[in-house]
């Protein structure tokens, strides 16, 4: 029989990690990492799981492979706090970790702007359809980027599975903004850091490509006022992590 690991890194989740671990209890091991939290997540992971780690670490890349390297089983799902695994994703999960003969899945997702499932639009590092959340030990690693790593896969890629996972991906329109400005602030050190040659007529063009990618390419005018506004959040992206790189260069 296969086992599975289930891993989440948290930072400062004591409102909804809850909901996550309830929804995992199923896998023969469940690892928490702790970057740098300071609320009571560490008393509610206590209930769920023994294994369990507390740091501080910089690079998000760097944490999750962390919590890679300490999974012992022979699958792992990576998910986060703010994600839910249903009653037919796990069952399917668990049949496909017994079965398959591939390296990896993807996962599709079905993101939430409040209590709104938005179906379009996602995209451009704002919410995400699909990811590769199943694999096995030594087929994942991530990048060493401070905001959206890069992710290197190894092996062959099975079928995406077919149901999806619950992302409650912004509360309100407020933490969409948010999540740009943290976004933002963290993609400026990435380039300060890798010395990037970007230009501000370079970032110029890309917030017209990622709004057509957003409204139109992946269909968020379907979505009407709320993929619009996804769409404008993805294209001030590049330039408002652009001048807060300058910025700092100042």
């Amino acid at each position: 029989m296969k086992k599975l690991s289930v891993l989440i890194v948290i930072h400062n989740e004591e409102s909804q990690i809850e909901d996550c671990l309830k929804t995992v209890k199923f896998a023969d091991e469940i690892i928490v990492i702790l970057d740098n939290c300071t609320d009571n997540s560490i008393k509610i992971v206590k209930k769920y799981t023994k294994t369990y780690y507390s740091g501080n670490w910089k690079i998000e890349g760097e944490r999750r492979n962390f919590g890679i390297l300490k999974c012992t089983k022979d699958w792992i799902l990576e998910i986060d706090a703010d994600e839910r695994i249903s009653s037919k994703l796990k069952n399917e999960i668990k049949q496909i970790i017994q079965t398959s003969q591939y390296d990896w899945h993807k996962i599709q997702v079905n993101n939430y702007l409040g209590t709104k499932l938005v179906n379009y639009g996602w995209g451009a590092y704002f919410g995400k359809s699909s990811y590769a959340g199943l694999f096995k030990k030594n087929k994942k690693v991530w990048g060493k980027q401070r905001v959206h790593p890069k992710i290197i896969l190894y092996g062959v890629e099975g079928k995406t599975l077919t149901n999806k996972l619950t992302h409650f991906y912004c509360k309100n329109i407020s933490d969409l903004f948010l999540k740009l400005d943290n976004y933002s602030s963290a993609r400026a050190s990435d380039l300060k850091f890798s010395k990037s040659n970007e230009s501000l007529l370079r970032n110029i063009r890309r917030v017209f490509s990622r709004f057509w990618k957003c409204y139109f390419l992946r269909k968020g005018f379907k979505e009407q006022e709320v993929g619009f506004l996804i769409a404008v959040v993805a294209a001030l992206y590049p330039i408002l992590s652009y001048l807060k790189y300058k910025e700092k260069d100042d």
